[in-house]
This record gives C-alpha cells, sequence and structure tokens, in this order.
C-alpha cells in the first residue's frame, strides 16, 4: 500500500485537490472557522464570505432537480437557510473589521426576479415552495396582501395633499368668501325677521346691516391709514404706494382680531405660511440622500 506523501504526489490527488480549491471547499488544513468572530483578517473574511455564497449557489441549483423526494427537498432548503445565516454572520465581522457594509435590506430575488418568499428570515428556495403546506401558506399571504393593497390604495389618494385639502387656503378665495358673506346676510335678515315679529315690532323699518362686515371694512381702513414704518404697507421711492396685503381677507380678520387683544399684532395671527410640496420633496430627497451616505460610508465619513 502507497504512503501518504506517496498519495499526495499523484495525479488524482492533485486534480481532487484543485477541484475542491475551484469550487471553493477548500483543503482539510484549510478549512472555515466555525466562529466568524474568530477570524481577524479583513481578507480571509471576504474570501470565506465569497465561499459562502458559491456554496448557497451551488444548493440552490441543487433544490431545483424534479427527482428529490420532499423529505431531501426539505433537509436541503434548511441548509441554504442556515447557510444564509452564517453568511450574515461573516458580513457582520467584515463591517467589525472596517470593511465594506454587505448588510443592505436588498430582497433576495430567484431565477425568475422575484423575491424569494418567507416568513420570520425563513426562505423557500426551488421547489420547497411547492412542499404541501407552503404553498397554501403564500396563497393565504397573498390574499392577505392584496387586501393591504387595496385599503393602502384606498388612503393614497388622501395622502400629500397640499394647504387646500384642509381649508387653509379658503380665506384667499374671493368667490367662496363673497358666497359666505352672501349666507350670513340672509341668515342675519331671517334672524333679525323673526326676532321683530316675535317683539312685535312695525315691519316698515328697514334691515339694518350686518354689523360685522362693517366692522371689518372700517377696521381695515383704520389700520391702513394708521399704518406705521414697520407695517405691511410698502411705499415706493416716487411716492406712490403699492397695494397693501391687508386688503387681502386673512389680513382683514386678522386685524380685527388683533384690534381686541392689544399685546398681539396683525402679524401673529395671520395664518402659518405651509411648505410646499416641491419644498417637502426636496427636504424628503436630502433625508434620503443622507441616509444613504451613512448606510454606505458610516456616519463618521457622513459627518466629514
Amino acid at each position: 500500500m502507497a504512503r501518504n506523501e506517496e498519495k499526495a504526489q499523484s495525479m488524482l490527488y492533485r486534480f481532487r485537490e484543485a477541484q475542491a480549491a475551484e469550487l471553493g471547499l477548500g483543503t482539510r488544513g484549510d478549512r472555515r472557522p466555525r466562529m466568524a468572530s474568530a477570524c481577524k483578517s479583513l481578507r480571509e473574511c471576504e474570501r470565506w464570505r465569497g465561499e459562502i455564497l458559491r456554496e448557497i449557489s451551488r444548493k440552490v441549483s441543487k433544490i431545483q432537480d424534479a427527482g428529490l423526494s420532499d423529505y431531501e427537498v426539505r433537509d436541503l432548503n434548511d441548509e441554504i437557510n442556515k447557510i444564509v445565516r452564517e453568511k450574515r454572520h461573516w458580513e457582520n465581522q467584515i463591517v467589525a473589521l472596517g470593511g465594506a457594509n454587505y448588510r443592505r435590506n436588498v430582497a433576495m430575488l430567484d431565477d425568475d426576479g422575484k423575491e424569494v418568499p418567507g416568513t420570520k428570515g425563513y426562505k423557500y428556495f426551488g421547489r420547497a415552495k411547492d412542499l404541501p403546506g407552503v404553498r397554501e401558506l403564500f396563497q393565504s399571504k397573498k390574499s392577505d396582501e392584496e387586501e393591504e393593497n387595496q385599503a393602502l390604495a384606498f388612503y393614497k389618494k388622501f395622502t400629500n395633499q397640499g394647504p387646500s385639502y384642509f381649508g387653509d387656503l379658503d380665506e384667499n378665495d374671493d368667490k367662496l368668501l363673497s358666497y359666505e358673506r352672501a349666507a350670513e346676510e340672509e341668515d342675519w335678515e331671517e334672524a333679525y325677521s323673526n326676532l321683530r315679529e316675535t317683539l312685535g315690532l312695525s315691519t316698515e323699518d328697514p334691515i339694518p346691516p350686518l354689523p360685522l362686515g362693517d366692522y371689518l371694512a372700517s377696521s381695515s381702513h383704520v389700520d391702513v391709514d394708521m399704518a406705521g414704518p414697520d407695517s405691511d404697507s410698502n411705499q415706493s421711492p416716487d411716492g406712490s404706494t403699492t397695494p397693501s396685503p391687508l386688503a387681502e381677507p386673512a389680513h382683514a380678520h386678522a386685524a380685527a382680531a388683533a384690534s381686541y387683544i392689544p399685546f398681539l399684532r396683525t402679524q401673529d395671527l395671520l395664518p402659518p405660511k405651509l411648505p410646499t410640496r416641491e419644498e417637502m420633496e426636496t427636504v424628503l430627497l436630502a433625508l434620503r440622500k443622507r441616509a444613504l451616505v451613512e448606510e454606505y460610508f458610516g456616519d463618521e465619513k457622513a459627518s466629514t
């Protein structure tokens, strides 16, 4: 019988060794460590991660075999999930050693480009999706997702609405204000007529105008006339005055309310200026860019 030294020099032994190195299996003296934290070399961690990826690729190709029984498919699917968890440990060790961050939240896709189904981190590959009990699980989950998508599509049309959706721009609509003023005057006349009939007053006397409208008009004129250098009215160098923003209904209402409260200015009672849709999209885009920079380059490089 040949000795071990002679076996190591044989052509078959060297062929098997080269084949194992090509498949990423390694030799007996070059085995992958059981604990990823035991490896302190970034280059070695990258190497073992690449070996795990090749092993996952081989097992995913093998699980497509139609000649495998259901028991073999289940065992092979369990092995793939175990290797995927081991790959995550090596990726954590690479990040701890200052290497690239492979832990991106990217969906795992199959050969058809669809996301690999599964729940709570356990994925089903190849023929494992057709096992008894698994198909029913996915069908029920798909129906639940369709219901959630329908509900989300129903409520999505109410999101990202501007200030006009909440009625914050109603004071700038002249047609709406004129309609409200006409409705107020009609209610005032009806209420005054009912009161006059109840008290038995003479119906020949004219109905007085609505007091609130006259007060708002007079208060707006008073504020315009008494506007100081810090007011909203502007005067050009040639002496001509520009239209004052107090002419707007929102300013008129604010001026009327400020006349009752001496320690508040008209500017304090104006409606808040809401950001536009373009401004909100700009802020959200900046936040997403910052999150991507922190994910790929870390907090230190993002801060610098």
